[in-house]
């Protein structure tokens, strides 16, 4: 038995109806596992965004296979798919997805609720999280009141805080100023090393490469270098 946490395996993904222009990705096979950073390059429209959300199961390969932590993800019903994001995953979006209705603390606190921990545990392993990427002061405040950058920070404490063995993060340096993002790309880069989580990043910023175990680069839709 391997110990990939996730594989796709000639993979190609078109969406229905709308002609060959619309095949995201082409024939992809990929592995990722425990104590490895991967880096996405590509430009817009490349794919990036598709296949990480094979990778996550969001949607289902047009041929070929997709296997998350071992099985293939059509495998598993929505619930349990929904039950491993919540507790063994952690997502870093561009655009955030923080709940406008909670404070910043809540919206850390949240996904360890989802995972299980008890409200205290949350709390002070979320102010824990705040803290490291230097936003603890924020905790009271509302995502409307804060900003892109800060928003940005906050997001990653909360892909972070549940313990995840998986995170996948999209564009993560996208909004934050040049020194800033690399602090968190190298934060991301410690908890690879020091706790063998696996991250995934896709992204455009080819700075990242230095931090990278390896680095597949995208274009139309198809792996045309992978280096070790």
């Amino acid at each position: 038995m391997n110990n990939n946490i996730a594989q796709l395996v000639n993979v190609t993904k078109q969406y229905d109806g709308q002609g060959p222009e619309t095949v995201a990705l082409k024939n992809v096979s990929f592995t990722a596992s425990p104590g490895e950073l991967i880096l996405l390059l590509g430009p817009s429209g490349s794919g990036k965004t598709t296949f990480l959300t094979l990778l996550a199961g969001l949607q289902g390969p047009t041929s070929g296979e997709a296997y998350l932590f071992g099985r293939k993800t059509t495998e598993y019903s929505q619930k349990e798919l929904q039950s491993i994001r919540s507790k063994r995953m952690g997502f870093i979006f561009q655009t955030f997805y923080l709940l406008e209705s909670l404070t910043v603390l809540e919206n850390v606190m949240i996904v360890m609720k989802f995972a299980g921990a008890d409200k205290k545990e949350a709390r002070i392993t979320a102010m824990e999280y705040l803290k490291k990427f230097g936003v603890e002061k924020l905790c009271n405040s509302y995502p409307g009141k804060i900003s892109q950058g800060e928003k940005q920070r906050v997001a990653i404490a909360r892909a972070l805080a549940n313990g995840a063995e998986f995170i996948i993060a999209d564009e993560p340096t996208g909004s934050l100023a040049s020194k800033q993002g690399m602090e968190i790309v190298e934060f991301l880069k410690e908890s690879v090393v020091d706790q063998k989580r696996c991250v995934v990043i896709a992204s455009h910023d080819e700075r990242i490469v230095k931090f990278a175990d390896r680095v597949l680069y995208l274009s139309d839709g198809e792996v045309k270098r992978y280096n070790y």
